[in-house]
């Protein structure tokens, strides 16, 4: 499997809007705007059609969904954490901490399903509907947690109008309801998530900041190591403890393994703290998926 084939559009479009951010008439205020229909409009309606599409049938896959949440549950807490290290915490900023802890745990759902499909079939996809239906709102509240806190804002509130969560804790709810988007709707929601995704990655890349790396180069590698080696690893030894069977292995891998969400950016942006930190740690994660996807699949998914 050529996982740099697969990852190339994603690279090439950040470093597309960082091209044309810098050498055009269309600068960070033309970005600004774009930055905000993308967070506003596109993404909510990309997530919640994301969840929607498929049926989620749980009781199906409980075991995967167990281990998934579980492990979601310790790439989050492992984030938290980073600042509570005895050799390291000290040499954090908190605030930065706050916006780019997100990218060790959120991932790049639409890189999952394409891989999920040539990982393991429709049954893969299917799965990958389950993990993006569950973790998509547990992950989306993990990240807005910290920098509400640190902002001095309610942590309710900023739940209740981040459009982000919204999205998906609606597409979740109607998923289980039985409701879905008529078909008629669904060539325009289709070209809506591409815009999304498209006009996402490239506001990251308008957003970065090279130099912006080199003032917190220690918490980049714990970021960026927790979540293309030490999330792997624990995803392994979860198949293990749910039992689960090759297929299911194979997915709970390929969702510990893939690049973080484009829309890290976009939610540190708009929140008001350091964007092109975060764009750059994108960026980065999209540079070391090509790493982390063959070691997952090519090395601990052949461990018997």
């Amino acid at each position: 499997m050529n996982f740099a084939q697969l990852l190339f559009p994603d690279f090439s479009l950040i470093l597309c809007g960082y091209l044309v951010c810098r050498f055009t008439a269309l600068n960070r205020r033309v970005w600004e705007q774009v930055e905000s229909l993308v967070y506003y409009f596109l993404f909510p309606v990309l997530l919640f059609h994301s969840i929607v599409k498929s049926p989620l049938d749980l009781s199906a896959a409980s075991s995967l969904v167990g281990a998934a949440v579980s492990l979601a549950a310790c790439a989050i807490a492992l984030a938290y954490s980073v600042p509570h290290w005895p050799w390291l915490g000290k040499r954090i900023d908190l605030r930065l901490h706050a916006a780019s802890a997100q990218v060790a745990f959120r991932f790049n759902s639409f890189i999952l399903l394409a891989l999920a499909d040539r990982v393991a079939g429709p049954q893969g996809l299917l799965m990958v509907a389950v993990i993006i239906g569950v973790c998509v709102p547990i992950f989306n509240i993990g990240a807005v947690w910290p920098m509400a806190r640190h902002a001095n804002r309610g942590f309710m509130r900023e739940l209740v109008r981040n459009p982000l969560i919204v999205a998906t804790a609606s597409g979740l709810v109607a998923n289980l309801l039985g409701f879905g988007i008529p078909y008629w709707l669904e060539p325009t929601v289709n070209r809506i998530g591409q815009a999304s995704l498209a006009l996402g990655l490239m506001a990251a890349g308008a957003g970065m900041q090279f130099g912006s790396m080199a003032t917190a180069k220690t918490l980049a590698v714990v970021v960026l190591a927790l979540r293309h080696a030490v999330v792997p690893v624990i995803a392994f030894g979860l198949a293990r403890l749910f039992r689960l069977d090759p297929t299911q292995t194979l997915v709970l891998l390929t969702f510990s393994a893939v690049p973080t969400a484009s829309s890290c950016y976009v939610l540190a942006a708009r929140m008001g703290y350091n964007g092109p930190y975060v764009a750059g740690l994108v960026t980065l994660s999209t540079v070391l998926g090509m790493v982390s996807l063959p070691f997952a699949l090519g090395v601990l998914g052949k461990i018997p």
